[in-house]
This record gives C-alpha cells, sequence and structure tokens, in this order.
C-alpha cells in the first residue's frame, strides 16, 4: 500500500496551499491536469489517492461523476468535510481497488503514484478500471525544485522521504512494460518554481516549455488497451431422434 498519509500530514497537507505561492503552483499543475483529463459532462472519474479533495474540488463544477479513494482516513475526513456528499468517498489502496472493470472513463493519479510501494499493480489497476484512459501526475526526478526537497528530507523530515520521484523515462518504460506500446501523450509545468506572477505564468503555459523534460510535475496521458468482459454463452441444442439407416447400406456392410 505505501506511505499512509497520518493525522499531522492530512492538516499539513491543506495548510502548505494557503500560502500564495504554493497556491499559484497548484493552479498550474490543476490546469496541465485539466488540459491532458478534458472532463466533458456526464463522464465516470476516479482520483486515486484522492488525499483532502482538494485536486476533485476542481472538478465540481464540470458536470461530471466524481470518486475519490484512498487509504489515509485522516485524509478523507478532511475530503468529506470539502466536499459534502457532492463526491462518492471510499477507503482503500491503489493497488486493489474495489471497482469493476471499465467502471470509470478516467483514472487520475495526483501526486499519489509516489507514495504506492507497487507503482506498476497500481497502474495495472487503474487501467483495469478505466474505460478511456488513465493520467498520471508525478513529481519529477530531475526537476531543480524536486531535487532540492528530497536533498533537504535527508536531513530535515519531511514527507518526501517517503515519495519515489520518477522520469519521463521510467514511467515510459514502466508504462510499455505492463501495456505494450499504448499510446501516450505528456507535458511538464513549473519549469521556474521559483518564480510567480502573469509572465512566469504566461511563460509555464506555452506549449514549447512545457515539452522540457525538467518541469516539476510531469503529466502523462494513457490510453489503456481496450477490455472486453466475455460470459459463456449458453446455446439451447435439441436432442436427436437418431438417423435412420439407408436402404442397402446393411447390405453393403456385410460384403
Amino acid at each position: 500500500m505505501g506511505h499512509v498519509f497520518d493525522f499531522q500530514d492530512a492538516g499539513s497537507y491543506d495548510t502548505w496551499f494557503e500560502q500564495a505561492k504554493n497556491r499559484y503552483c497548484l493552479e498550474l499543475e490543476i490546469k496541465l491536469m485539466m488540459d491532458l483529463l478534458s472532463p466533458r459532462k456526464g463522464q465516470r472519474i476516479l482520483e486515486v489517492g484522492c488525499g483532502t479533495g482538494i485536486i476533485l474540488e476542481s472538478m465540481m463544477d464540470k458536470g461530471v461523476y466524481l470518486t475519490g479513494i484512498d487509504p489515509s482516513p485522516y485524509m478523507l475526513d478532511l475530503a468529506q468535510k470539502r466536499l459534502g456528499s457532492k463526491v462518492d468517498l471510499h477507503r482503500g489502496g491503489a493497488e486493489d481497488l474495489p471497482f469493476e472493470d471499465n467502471a470509470f472513463d478516467c483514472v487520475l493519479f495526483f501526486t499519489s503514484l509516489e507514495f504506492t510501494d507497487r507503482p506498476a499493480k497500481a497502474i495495472e489497476e487503474a487501467c483495469r478500471v478505466a474505460k478511456d484512459k488513465v493520467i498520471l501526475c508525478v513529481l519529477n526526478r530531475y526537476a531543480p525544485l524536486n531535487l532540492m526537497h528530497r536533498f533537504k528530507s535527508f536531513f530535515i523530515p519531511s514527507i518526501y522521504i517517503h515519495a519515489h520521484f520518477f522520469s519521463i523515462w521510467e514511467l515510459k518504460r514502466l508504462l510499455f512494460a505492463i501495456l505494450g506500446k499504448v499510446p501516450i501523450k505528456w507535458k511538464t509545468t513549473l519549469q521556474f518554481p521559483f518564480a510567480c506572477g502573469k509572465i512566469a505564468g504566461w511563460f509555464e503555459n506555452m506549449s514549447l516549455v512545457q515539452k522540457s523534460f525538467f518541469g516539476t510535475l510531469i503529466c502523462m496521458k494513457i490510453k489503456p488497451v481496450p477490455k472486453f468482459r466475455t460470459r459463456p454463452l449458453a446455446i439451447r441444442v435439441k436432442k436427436s431422434k437418431g438417423y435412420e439407416q439407408a436402404p442397402g447400406m446393411a447390405t453393403r456392410m456385410r460384403q
């Protein structure tokens, strides 16, 4: 299952986003995620590792049916307070989703795959329950800001010590090993995490800039291999009444 956020983690998670600069970063990340997700009215969307519901909240006005799952009861308590009854929330791990095959149109990970023990199994499960697409939003191993977080975590305890940071190449190898050569599209954001404002935001939203390998957040869209449910087909067969022996057959057989 990986690291499960405790009471202290859950409280500090929301508090972190109250700072203006961190909120600016989150808005850029959500915008990139939305560009790849392209939610349409009536779709069923699952967020795996939904945490306190910040990402689900950003989709509540899209006319979609939202479901969230997380292993932390403390995170889910905060999500329930934020989202109310508008989102279906479940407690569970990413490696064993309690949903039927093709139960959702889209499945989303938003900085949650990093905290699973078996990311390959989590992706397999997401592809099993997703009908159209899977979106992976993960922290980039080679981004300057994440390198700083990883270095600091060796000296100052933080949530990042439990995270496995990914690279674009690592994600591709992992996905191709699981699914074969499925269609993949990726972008990154927060190339300039130490700057904020309109000018920095304009650069961040440029398509060419988002093809950088060093953005803080990698967003990758997968189209899973189509899956079809099968069941035995019952065919009613009438009992044979037997066949009459053709004239002259007995005579030929004796000869």
